[in-house]
């Protein structure tokens, strides 16, 4: 994700360490993991605020030509310590050729972007005709919290306003759908009750465990268009 203030190396590096095991880093790298068996075979690929670049990791591991943008340096030094292509960069003026990417991921980056108009025309810009972007977004201003000030967001989704907002700019929408919605009564009780990044702590394992197992049941279950937590959407540049 794309962090609203300067992290250094060491801090990405632990960071990176907790989002390994965290429970829903790894629903989020499950459900990029299952979109990329969609595709006949590996290609071009940029991730768009890629924090501790474990989206960029796992794109490279499934043979995917991948390509970091992050605007925090410590973040770029940290792909390019692992191999992955990165540039400093912002989102609404991505350091990227147009109609070269078959994939773009913006995991909750939009979310942070006032501008995020521009940023979804820079993700179709340097799409291929034909090619995907992969979107996650935190839903409902009726969850907003401390959690969402704490991460530096500045809304939150609905369905309809996410939909507008990639069509707005020129992608054809394929698929959105809900995550989170099992654990959407807890996550807005806890998160009414902090004013820290929880996220950036790792959990007792008990308990992430028992949100990972969470996760797996409602992954299983026809509850993508309930009321959820988080957004997903797949959308493709008009080929």
């Amino acid at each position: 994700m794309a962090w609203p203030c300067p992290v250094d190396t060491i801090e990405l590096q632990r960071i990176a360490e907790i989002e390994s095991d965290n429970w829903w880093y790894r629903e989020r790298r499950a459900i990029v993991s299952g979109e990329l068996l969609r595709f006949s075979a590996p290609g071009t690929a940029a991730d768009i605020g890629a924090g501790a670049g474990a989206d960029a990791r796992l794109l490279a591991a499934h043979g995917w030509q991948a390509t970091a943008i992050d605007l925090n340096p410590g973040a770029v030094t940290l792909a390019r310590a692992h191999g992955i292509e990165a540039y400093e960069g912002d989102a609404r003026y991505l350091p990227l050729p147009g109609g070269e990417y078959d994939l773009v991921l913006a995991m909750d980056v939009l979310a942070h972007i006032d501008d995020h108009e521009r940023a979804a025309a820079e993700i179709a810009r340097v799409l291929r005709p034909g090619g995907t972007a992969l979107v996650c977004v935190p839903c409902d201003m009726g969850l907003w919290s401390a959690h969402d000030v704490a991460l530096g967001r500045v809304r939150r989704y609905t369905r309809d306003a996410l939909a507008e907002l990639l069509e707005g700019a020129g992608l054809l929408l394929d698929r959105l759908w809900a995550r989170g919605v099992l654990l959407r009564p807890v996550l807005r009780r806890l998160r009414h009750r902090t004013t820290r990044r929880e996220d950036l702590a790792p959990l007792p394992p008990p308990a992430n465990e028992a949100l990972r197992l969470t996760m797996a049941v409602e992954r299983r279950l026809p509850l993508w268009s309930w009321p959820g937590t988080w957004l997903f959407a797949r959308a493709r540049r008009p080929g």
